[in-house]
């Protein structure tokens, strides 16, 4: 599979030459689109360091598990709405689980790794608010 990523006019125009020369080798091809950029390494590192802030102040709860949950509570939520392939295969496969194995399963199943950094955002801005109400202050760096 080949991946184009436009996100200029000189890489349209030279994407736009790429599936004319496609088109005239092979006459047919499919094209899938993803809006928006993939999720940023600071955003990743940000998200894993209140995992462990709300298992240090809380002490409910292991990094882990409160990845878990925010994974199940925040992330997936986002993703249904917005991912049809991500819907569809968590609905078959994870949605049919007991809550404890939906827990689990976050170990296994990519959430945000699949996010964009807007949807990455929204997860950290819903993580961020959820643990506002536990008396828990997780900040974004300047």
């Amino acid at each position: 599979m080949t991946q184009l990523i436009i996100n200029s006019e000189q890489t349209l125009s030279s994407a736009i030459g790429q599936m004319r020369e496609w088109f005239r080798e092979k006459k047919y091809f499919t094209v899938n689109a993803k809006f928006g950029k993939k999720r940023s390494l600071d955003q990743n590192a940000l998200s894993h360091s209140w995992y462990q802030q709300v298992a240090n102040e809380l002490r409910e709860n292991t990094a882990v598990e409160v990845k878990r949950y925010c994974k199940l509570h925040f992330g997936v939520p986002i993703l249904r709405a917005e991912n049809d392939d991500f819907r569809t295969s968590y609905d078959a496969v994870i949605r049919p689980l007991d809550y404890e194995k939906k827990l689990l399963a976050m170990d296994i199943l990519p959430v945000t790794s699949l996010m964009t950094t807007l949807q990455l955002s929204q997860y950290c801005e819903a993580v961020q608010m959820h643990y506002i109400d536990k008396g828990v202050m997780l900040e974004f760096p300047e």
